[in-house]
């Protein structure tokens, strides 16, 4: 028989050129009980990688075991970051200056000194300020150029 084809296969696994396909090739051709007498002592070395191949298997927890050898911790494994989780330290931020602006706005008010009375007159000031004089003002006082009303006038002289 010819066994050139065998014979080129193993120039080339030891060159390191065969594919995994032709190296099982190779395994299953030695492992046959006959072989030609030029090639019997490449038998033991086919033989040798068949049944650790077959025997040879990673436990599950080789990687931890590994890990604890060498001393590193596990890996972190990715985890997914939803939109709502970015955007959670402008939301907390926000919430923060929406109480620091009630809290600054509730210290104001309470440690004012004017009574209601004179709240009430600035603001009825501010509104005849923007929108003019009111309707009924306007027809009862005279208001002359330096905005005294008559009364004001008449205590005067």
């Amino acid at each position: 028989m010819d066994y050139k084809y065998i014979e080129q296969l193993l120039e080339r696994y030891w060159r390191c050129e065969t594919t995994l396909e032709e190296e099982r090739i190779l395994r299953t051709f030695f492992s046959q009980k006959d072989v030609p007498v030029e090639l019997i002592s490449y038998k033991a070395l086919f033989d040798c990688q068949l049944d650790n191949a077959q025997n040879e298997k990673l436990s599950d927890d080789f990687d931890n075991e590994i890990l604890e050898i060498i001393g590193e911790p596990m890996p972190v494994k990715a985890r997914k970051i939803t939109l709502r989780h970015r955007m959670m330290p402008l939301f907390r931020a926000a919430a923060v200056v929406a109480i620091t602006i009630t809290l600054s706005n509730a210290l104001q008010v309470a440690f004012r000194s004017e009574t209601k009375e004179e709240m009430h007159r600035v603001a009825v000031q501010d509104k005849t300020e923007k929108h003019g004089p009111s309707v009924a003002k306007s027809d009862s006082i005279k208001t002359d150029s330096l905005r005294r009303t008559d009364t004001d006038a008449v205590t005067i002289k």
